[in-house]
């Protein structure tokens, strides 16, 4: 089946030979730019969706490296079919059997193009052979199954508060006579609140099966969060900016901030400089065994760009009055 060819590096906005730290700034800005919570672009939603694809591809060197074997002479909406045999590797050679799997977000996925080249987001395999422990002389042992494991992607609100969330897991696998077979299964996975990167979530009992009568294997979940365009995580810690008036600054005020554990009524002290560092304990993420983080926020100071006439002339008046220097040591 043809599909259209994406140009996952124009997508980011990137060069070919983007260096990793290239394509994470590439990924975070359009992030930022078109995350549907904050842009109010038409097409916010789609473009989200594209660029979280092509940074799936580009952040994994795996399949980067697969993708920039199909060659640079492509451009985006070109028919394209893959070549013959492509992917014929993940199922390994021979008689033995493997199983794979792939994770989607309920409601989400990736395009067709991405499925034709590698078959699933974030896909994960668990291969067995015909022979090993407990498979010997005709002798069955009682043997625990395998432990799976694959990635989920999910946002700082979700991360911050948990919930349930819905996930859909498709299996492929190939049998020992070479067919392939296609499963899905419906998951609905705890998230819990203030869980971190690269922690698991354990789903019991839903891996490979047992040998001899042996318990099923567990799936486990590696927690993956998606940039957000105005909270940073590091560790349980939050950083945010508070943008501020120059007089706000000055003469101080009271400022609703919105944070992950809701509206924040923050008191700024007069005198307060651009690029301060604000600390609130115990409004960063959650910790189920211990001591919330901590909300640091960061000052930057916002002046008109377009004043009025009026507010031209109050500058005007300031600027003669006051001996303030800033570049006075």
């Amino acid at each position: 089946m043809a599909v259209k060819y994406r140009d996952y590096y124009e997508l980011l906005g990137v060069k070919r030979a983007a260096s990793q730290a290239e394509i994470q700034r590439g990924y975070r800005k359009l992030a930022r730019k078109y995350h549907p919570d904050v842009s109010k672009a038409s097409n916010a939603e789609d473009k989200f969706k594209e660029i979280n694809e092509a940074y799936e591809v580009l952040k994994d060197p795996e399949k980067r490296k697969m993708y920039d074997q199909l060659g640079s002479n492509w451009r985006s909406g070109q028919e394209f079919r893959p070549p013959p045999g492509w992917q014929a590797s993940d199922f390994g050679r021979g008689g033995g059997y493997q199983e794979e799997f792939h994770f989607d977000s309920a409601g989400g996925g990736f395009s067709d193009f991405f499925e034709s080249l590698f078959g699933g987001a974030g896909g994960f395999r668990q291969a067995r052979g015909g022979a090993g422990p407990g498979f010997g002389r005709g002798a069955v042992h009682r043997q625990a199954g395998a432990d799976h494991e694959t990635s989920i992607r999910i946002s700082l609100e979700e991360a911050f508060h948990g919930g349930a969330k819905p996930i859909l897991l498709q299996s492929r696998s190939v049998s020992p006579e070479g067919q392939l077979e296609v499963s899905e299964k419906r998951y609905d996975v705890k998230i819990p609140p203030g869980v971190l990167p690269n922690q698991k979530i354990r789903l019991t009992g839903q891996g490979a099966e047992g040998a001899g009568g042996g318990p099923r294997g567990h799936l486990y979940l590696k927690v993956e969060i998606e940039p957000h365009p105005v909270f940073t995580l590091s560790g349980r810690d939050i950083a945010m900016e508070l943008p501020l008036a120059p007089w706000e600054a000055v003469l101080g005020a009271e400022v609703r901030v919105s944070a992950l554990s809701g509206s924040i009524d923050l008191r700024i002290p007069p005198g307060t400089q651009g690029g301060q560092k604000l600390r609130l304990r115990g409004k960063g993420m959650p910790n189920p065994k211990g001591a919330a983080g901590d909300l640091y926020i960061t000052i930057a100071l916002k002046v008109p760009t377009n004043p009025s006439p009026e507010e031209q002339e109050l500058y005007e008046q300031l600027k003669k009055s006051s001996s303030f220097d800033p570049r006075a040591s």
